[in-house]
């Protein structure tokens, strides 16, 4: 029957204590990861196992969740539990995975480079802004854009180099665009500090893009924006960026949506607001309105007595969401208008409505002449005196 090794403590493989902080563990990790390097300790097998076993231990106590359940329960804590202990096919693996944690520099070249190559590169990303109004959001839309990035010299055909002439080979680094440097047992690969990684060095630049090899270009795309989309939604046009000079995939372009403000609606989420003005009468009595949607006008019933404010719910009448089914409601809100200017006939119903109310409203086509008249003259008829 065949057993399995017993896992030793994570807190003695990394040679710490259990009260220690998250950045003594990194410190105590980048140790011992140096010192037992596979590109140090080459055909060491045992170096190998303690490369891996190091890394294990700094994954789980790193983290602080994982952590937590390793200090309480040990290796059962973790073992087979999801997000749980890490698995490391090969060190290729664990430079994936923490070599960001060393940074730039010396270290940070031991670990982001592939074994015997350079470092994955991509070109930078640019950036457009797209606007569309409300009804194409939620209907979605094929926009032209337009957006600046760098283009291939065709002067120099992008290598930088003066026409009539081309790039020198470096001659700090023979043209890798790497150096060893040795450090008494530690061999560590470097980005050349002379050409900077390019492996050749320009002597006399091309004057239309002054050495770099690329120039600035307007390019044209169509971008498909899907329906229910909002302001400030980023979509990507995957490597449609700048070029990367080491000749790695391109950056992508970044497509910055704003929807246009509608005269009718305001937007909440999935949802759409709409007021709509109705008058006293109907607002008393009750009426069957058309109200606007995004796919054209559509009859609400006013029930009696409604009051200004009353929100009404269109079911679906809304914005769809991206990527997911169905859509939001339309909200009418009522608002009643309270009329400025009256026919004579209005006038005279309203006024018997008021009679009828007991209310107390402004007499019938009163002057202002007429009531500083009454103001100064008693009802009695008497004369004030002076």
């Amino acid at each position: 029957m065949v057993t399995m090794a017993k896992k030793r403590d994570y807190y003695e493989v990394l040679g710490v204590e259990r009260t220690v902080t998250d950045k003594q563990i990194s410190a105590a990790y980048r140790k011992l990861a140096i010192k037992f390097h596979p590109d140090k300790n080459q055909g060491d097998e045992d170096a190998v196992r303690k490369f891996k076993e190091a890394a294990e231990a700094f994954e789980v106590l790193s983290d602080s969740d994982k952590r937590s359940r390793y200090d309480r329960f040990g290796h059962a804590g973790i073992d087979g539990a999801s997000g749980g202990a890490p698995h490391f096919n090969d060190v290729n693996d664990i430079f994936e995975a923490f070599g960001g944690i060393f940074g730039d520099g010396v270290l940070g070249d031991l670990f982001g480079r592939s074994r015997g190559g350079r470092r994955s590169t991509k070109g930078g990303d640019v950036r457009c802004d797209v606007s569309l109004d409300l009804l194409e959001a939620a209907r979605g839309v094929t926009k032209t854009v337009q957006f600046e990035r760098h283009e291939q010299c065709t002067t120099c055909e992008g290598s930088g180099a003066r026409k009539g002439t081309k790039p020198e080979t470096c001659q700090y680094c023979g043209g890798r665009g790497q150096v060893v440097q040795s450090a008494g047992i530690f061999r560590m690969q470097t980005t050349c500090p002379s050409c900077h990684g390019a492996g050749s060095i320009i002597r006399e630049a091309c004057t239309s893009c002054r050495g770099q090899g690329y120039v600035r270009q307007k390019v044209t795309r169509e971008v498909q924006i899907p329906a229910g989309v909002d302001n400030d939604v980023r979509l990507r046009l995957s490597a449609e960026g700048d070029p990367d000079p080491h000749g790695g995939q391109r950056g992508d372009c970044y497509c910055f949506l704003h929807v246009k403000e509608h005269p009718l609606f305001r937007r909440d989420g999935r949802n759409l607001i709409c007021q709509v003005p109705i008058t006293f009468s109907q607002a008393a009595l009750g009426a069957v309105i058309d109200v606007p949607t995004l796919d054209g006008k559509e009859e609400l019933d006013i029930p009696a007595g409604s009051a200004t404010g009353e929100v009404f719910t269109l079911r679906g009448r809304g914005m769809p969401a991206p990527h997911a089914r169905g859509k939001g409601d339309l909200l009418v809100q009522i608002h009643i208008e309270v009329p400025t200017a009256l026919t004579p006939r209005q006038e005279e119903l309203l006024r018997e409505l008021a009679e009828e109310e007991r209310a107390n409203v402004t007499p019938h086509r009163q002057s202002f002449f007429e009531k500083l008249r009454k103001y100064f003259v008693p009802e009695d008829g008497a004369q004030v005196d002076d």
